[in-house]
C-alpha cells in the first residue's frame, strides 16, 4: 500500500493502480473532494485557492489535474507554480484565499508526491475537516460547474520573493547585525525549491552563498530528508570552502538542517532548539514541540522561565497546542519551525534568519554554539510494515510491558525513563513504525532502540 490518507494530506507513489497509488485519477478524486468540501462550507458565490508546488520531477503532471479540478469545480485558482510549503501557506491570508494545497512530498524520494490541504489561514486543515474530504471521495459526491461557471487562473510567480520580504521584516531579524558578520554559508537545496529561494534570502541578508544542489529539476542527488547520513557531500564542502556553516532544507522547504564549520551536525532537533533560545531570549515565552521531539527544548524553556508542552506527532497538532499554550515559537524536531509572528506552519525561512540573527549577536562559531546546549541523542529507526503486522497490538502490548514507566499514549506510546526516553508510533506518512530513543549518549540511545526494536519483534512474530 503506497497511498497514504492521514493528517498530512494524500500521499502516494506516482504510477501503478488507482486507489492504490498516487495515479492521475486519484489526484483529480481527492482534489475534486477538496474543493466540493471548501463548497460545502462556504456561501461565497466564488472561491479562491492558492496553488503552489516543489521541484519533483512528477510536479507539473499533478499540478495540472489539480488545478483543472479546481477550475471544473468552478473555483478561482492563484497559481504559484514552482513553490514552497511555507510559501503557500503565507499567501492563502495575504490573497484572501479559502484554501490552499501545496503539491509535494515533502521529504519523501522522488518516486513519491502529496497534496496538503490548507484552510483559509494558510494552516493545515483538522483532523475532522481531512475525515469529511476522505468521505467527499469515496463517495465521489462531486457536482462539477456548467460551462459559464468555470473558475479562472491567475499566475503569480511572485511569492517567493513576498515570502522572502515577510521574513526580513519581522521585528527579531537583524539583517544589519548579519551583514557585519559577513558569513559564509554553504546551501544544499537538494534540487528543488529551497535551491531557490534560501540563497536569495542569504543574499539578501549579506551573505556569501555558495551552491551545492540549487538547481529545481526534481533529480534528487541524494535521499532528500535531511538526516546525517544523507548530508556527506556538503558536510565535506563546508570544511573545503572553510565557510561559517552549511543551510540544508527537504524539497518542499519545511525542514532545516544545520552543518557546523567543522563539517559536523548541528543536529536537525537542535535547529528549534537554537532558534528558540534566540527567541526566548528577546520575548519571553512558552514553546511546544511534538513527543518525538528532543528535551533541550523543554531545558531552554525553563532557563527562560517559559512554560514547555509535547503535542502528538503532526504539524496540526503542534499549532493546535500552540495556539493552547500561547507558545511563541515551537515547531518539530526534524528541523520544522513554526514561529507564529509570520505564520502557524513549519518554515526553513524563518528558521535561517533567526538563526543567523542569533549567532550574529552571539559572535560564537556554530559548534561552540552547539556546545552551549543540553547534550541529548537520538537513534530514529523504523520497522517497514506488511499487513500481517498488527500495529496497535503492538502498542498495547509494550504499554503494558512498561506500565510502571512515566507512559504517554496521546500518539502511539512514549515511554519516559529517568533519563531515557522511547516514542513508538505508526507514520502518518509511511507505511512503518517508527522508534524514536533519546538518552545523555549516542550509545545509550542506540541500545535502547536496539532492547526495543527487538522486544517489537518478539510480540510480532518477525
Amino acid at each position: 500500500m503506497t497511498l497514504i490518507k492521514s493528517i498530512s494530506g494524500i500521499r502516494g507513489t506516482i504510477g501503478g493502480k488507482v486507489g492504490d497509488n498516487l495515479t492521475p485519477v486519484d489526484a483529480v478524486k481527492f482534489a475534486s473532494a477538496y474543493g466540493t468540501f471548501l463548497k460545502n462550507n462556504s456561501s461565497k458565490e466564488k472561491l479562491t485557492v492558492v496553488i503552489g508546488r516543489d521541484a519533483r520531477i512528477s510536479g507539473p503532471m499533478i499540478h495540472n489535474l489539480v488545478v483543472n479540478t479546481l477550475i471544473g469545480l468552478g473555483i478561482n485558482v492563484i497559481d504559484l507554480g514552482l513553490s514552497t510549503t511555507p510559501t503557500v501557506e503565507v499567501a492563502v491570508p495575504l490573497e484572501k484565499a479559502d484554501g490552499g494545497i501545496i503539491l509535494t512530498a515533502s521529504h519523501n524520494p522522488k518516486q513519491w508526491n502529496a497534496l496538503k490541504l490548507l484552510n483559509e489561514k494558510g494552516e493545515f486543515l483538522s483532523g475532522d475537516d481531512g475525515a469529511k474530504i476522505l468521505e467527499i471521495a469515496e463517495a465521489e459526491a462531486f457536482n462539477f460547474s456548467d460551462v459559464d461557471s468555470l473558475g479562472e487562473i491567475t499566475s503569480n510567480d511572485a511569492y517567493m520573493d513576498i515570502h522572502i520580504d515577510e521574513v526580513l521584516n519581522l521585528p527579531l531579524v537583524d539583517i544589519e547585525a548579519v551583514k557585519a558578520a559577513k558569513f559564509k554559508v554553504v546551501v544544499d537545496g537538494v534540487n528543488s525549491s529551497g535551491g531557490i529561494i534560501i540563497p536569495k534570502l542569504l543574499e539578501l541578508m549579506g551573505v556569501e552563498v555558495v551552491k551545492l544542489y540549487c538547481e529545481p529539476n526534481g533529480h534528487f542527488p541524494h535521499n532528500p530528508e535531511p538526516l546525517k547520513e544523507h548530508l556527506t557531500d556538503i558536510s565535506e564542502l563546508v570544511v573545503k570552502e572553510k565557510a561559517h556553516l552549511g543551510v540544508v532544507v527537504d524539497p518542499d522547504v519545511d525542514r532545516l538542517a544545520f552543518i557546523c564549520e567543522d563539517g559536523e551536525m548541528f543536529g536537525e532537533e537542535y535547529t528549534l532548539v537554537a532558534c528558540a533560545d534566540f527567541v526566548l531570549g528577546k520575548t519571553p515565552g512558552n514553546t511546544v514541540s511534538n513527543m518525538s521531539s528532543s528535551r533541550a527544548l523543554r531545558d531552554v524553556t525553563v532557563a527562560h522561565n517559559g512554560n514547555y508542552e509535547a503535542s502528538a506527532v503532526g504539524e496540526v497538532n503542534v499549532v493546535e497546542l500552540m495556539k493552547k499554550n500561547n507558545a511563541i515559537i515551537g515547531g518539530e524536531g526534524n528541523g520544522g519551525i513554526i514561529y507564529p509572528e509570520l505564520h502557524y506552519g513549519r518554515d526553513s525561512l524563518v528558521g535561517v534568519a533567526l538563526f543567523l540573527t542569533h549567532l550574529a549577536q552571539k559572535k560564537m562559531s556554530v559548534s561552540a554554539l552547539r556546545a552551549s546546549y543540553p547534550e541529548y541523542y537520538m537513534s530514529k529507526n523504523k520497522i517497514e510494515l506488511t499487513p500481517q503486522i498488527d500495529v496497535d497490538a503492538i502498542l498495547v502490548a509494550m504499554t503494558e510491558k512498561y506500565k510502571n514507566e512515566d507512559i504517554t499514549t496521546i500518539d502511539g506510546v512514549k515511554i519516559d525513563f529517568a533519563t531515557e526516553w522511547v516514542h513508538l508510533r505508526k507514520s502518518n506518512t509511511e507505511p512503518i513504525i517508527r522508534i524514536y530513543t533519546e538518552a545523555p549518549s549516542q550509545e545509550k540511545a542506540d541500545v535502547l532502540a536496539l532492547r526495543i526494536i527487538d522486544e517489537i519483534k518478539v510480540i510480532a512474530g518477525i
